[in-house]
């Protein structure tokens, strides 16, 4: 059975090495991403932040699953006022396809709506095809594709 609860300062360990595990799976698919050790989170400020939804999922005591939401104030062209991000939606390889990411997102769905927020935003790697059949399933469709150049490599 899958138990989610909020992160706390104490399972910072094992979110670093979840998050280096992130890094390590994306580095093939972003040629942006420095070669050597980096971080994509402030993990001790996102555990405080109240504005913040930083959930770890167990199974049997292990931690094997994260994901989080950020309330965010939305730019004033957008028909809503707030949106939620989601992030760091990483499981643990030999959990995948058990139902772990679904049971995080419907949580940080929950979560959104308790704050009246209705906007569910992430971002994921095209090339990343069982990421994107994940958030299918949980209900998302796909709003925007970001285009990047390296003018160094123009020709």
């Amino acid at each position: 059975m899958i138990k989610l609860r909020q992160a706390t300062i104490e399972d910072l360990p094992v979110l670093l090495e979840f998050e280096q595990g992130m890094i390590i799976a994306e580095r093939p698919m972003d040629v942006t991403l420095k070669r050597e050790e980096t971080y994509y989170y402030d993990l001790p400020l996102m555990i405080k932040d109240s504005n913040t939804e930083l959930v770890v999922a167990e199974i049997e005591g292990e931690i094997v699953g994260t994901g989080y939401a950020r309330d965010i104030k939305a730019r004033e062209c957008f028909a809503f006022e707030r949106f939620s991000y989601l992030g760091f939606m990483f499981t643990k390889e030999e959990f995948r396809g058990k139902g772990v990411n679904k049971v995080i997102m419907d949580y940080l769905y929950d979560w959104s709506l308790a704050r009246g927020i209705y906007e569910i935003r992430l971002e994921v790697y095209p090339s990343n095809p069982s990421a994107i059949k994940a958030y299918e399933k949980a209900g998302m469709d796909t709003s925007l594709l970001t285009m990047r150049i390296d003018l160094r490599d123009r020709k």
